[in-house]
């Protein structure tokens, strides 16, 4: 059986429903060189920080790290997973780490990482095909009822979001009965996942069908947003639910026994790596490939869903899609760079080709952005997934108060009580500083502002 096409050959991944706009070459920076040494945590040993262009390039053993970080803070174990991810003997060229890097589980979040002839599973981590869809509609800002609360509870109720799994009580995050959209796009993976279970049957065992056109918890939302022209927009965040957690685990798992296996010398046993032609490296692939497809037909369900429960709101008729992108922003796909063919794992960053829409949300009261890639082969053509956060959730619960996060989101239709504010934009790194570092690397082509805001 051949192995399903990751992104790059043709096969699932993002993709647009329809752009306008038309590429531009990026410009030509000024090279300059300044060289910081930056102290690791405990006042270790001492890494060669060399600034070129717009980036800032770190040497290691084996591949340097370029990190487009400049103005935006890096914490000292974000940049100690980095080191170690760039010491495997499978990472290609360099390590790219986008403006909104933080640490994450094994690899971190906000970072690039090309491999020759191998996957590391928790690089691409258990939110499989995690991204971003939004499209402009014909609405104006004065179209919007002056009361936004019905639009919020409108929305709420045509998609299931957030999470109660009580013993004896359904599920809220879950269909009972899944909608004619969400069967209409289970229906475009029911074999593919009839293959998948066939190897590894403990997956039917799990959220799949049911989780089909549904938001999930944490920083995954819906929001009705403005631009600079005070057009309306419909943007959300989501990926491939319980289903790709429960694929992303099982080989993260499988992938470390078989490092103990085979006597793996890593820096972290949550670096450890599939290569191709062994055991479980087809597996794998053929079960990533099928999450990120849940996830783009999961993010396409939801929207259609918000659409229909905007029609339901808004008196006035209207249509949409005018610009819309679909994007990941936690896969691999096998591309080519520096004319060689490579698997990318982009950790929380986004596609950013010549001329490629891409989306990069701010947080809760915060700026997001529509954004063209300018193809930077340093980067390998990515850009950031986010603002990126400069605290865990639980800092935040213990930092900020209700009152904060009342003034946080003033002017945005929202939740306002105590289970959200761990998701307080004070949390998150400044995205204007974050857009910024990464001017070399995409153009704004559009600035949103939410009024709307639907939180898992």
């Amino acid at each position: 059986m051949r192995l399903p096409p990751l992104q790059g050959e043709g096969g699932v991944g993002m993709g647009f429903f329809c752009s306008a706009i038309k590429p531009h070459p990026p410009p030509v920076d000024t090279l300059f060189d300044k060289h910081v040494y930056v102290p690791l945590e405990g006042g270790g040993n001492q890494q060669r920080m060399t600034q070129i262009k717009n980036y800032n390039e770190i040497k290691t053993e084996n591949v340097p790290i370029k990190m487009w970080t400049k103005g935006v803070p890096v914490e000292d174990d974000a940049q100690k997973q980095l080191i170690n991810a760039s010491k495997l003997p499978i990472v290609f060229k360099h390590i790219a780490a986008m403006p909104d890097v933080h640490l994450g589980i094994g690899a971190t979040v906000g970072s690039v990482i090309p491999t020759l002839r191998a996957i590391i599973p928790a690089a691409v981590g258990v939110d499989i095909g995690c991204g971003m869809i939004a499209c402009k509609t014909t609405l104006s800002a004065s179209d919007l009822p002056d009361n936004l609360l019905p639009l919020r509870s409108a929305i709420e109720r045509a998609v299931p979001h957030g999470r109660v799994a009580m013993r004896g009580k359904r599920d809220t995050g879950a269909w009972d009965t899944p909608p004619d959209e969400a069967d209409a796009a289970w229906a475009k993976l029911a074999s593919g996942f009839d293959e998948i279970t066939e190897i590894e049957p403990r997956l039917k065992n799990t959220n799949n069908r049911k989780h089909l056109g549904t938001l999930g918890t944490g920083n995954h939302f819906i929001e009705i947003c403005l631009d600079e022209t005070q057009s309306v927009w419909i943007m959300l965040h989501s990926g491939s639910r319980g289903v790709g957690n429960a694929i992303g685990t099982l080989y993260i798992e499988r992938a470390r026994e078989e490092a103990i296996k085979h006597n793996m010398n890593l820096p972290d046993k949550d670096l450890a790596y599939f290569e191709e032609g062994s055991k479980y490296f087809g597996d794998y692939v053929r079960g990533v490939s099928w999450a990120q497809q849940f996830a783009k037909l999961n993010r396409e369900v939801m929207m259609q869903r918000v659409i229909a429960a905007m029609k339901n709101v808004i008196a006035k008729p209207f249509e949409t899609h005018l610009e819309a992108v679909n994007c990941h922003h936690n896969y691999v796909s096998r591309e080519t760079h520096f004319g060689e063919e490579v698997f990318v794992t982009r950790k929380g960053a986004v596609s950013a080709k010549a001329g490629e829409l891409g989306i990069i949300p701010g947080s809760m009261g915060a700026k997001s952005y529509i954004v063209r890639g300018k193809g930077n082969p340093e980067s390998f053509m990515s850009c950031s997934h986010g603002a990126g956060r400069t605290m865990s959730r639980t800092q935040a619960k213990k930092r900020f108060t209700l009152a904060d996060h009342i003034k946080a989101t003033e002017g945005v239709e929202c939740r306002k009580d105590e289970d959200v504010i761990d998701e307080i934009p004070m949390a998150y790194k400044d995205i204007d500083a974050v857009m910024e570092a990464q001017r070399d690397l995409v153009d704004v082509v559009y600035t949103l502002k939410q009024v709307v805001c639907v939180k898992g």
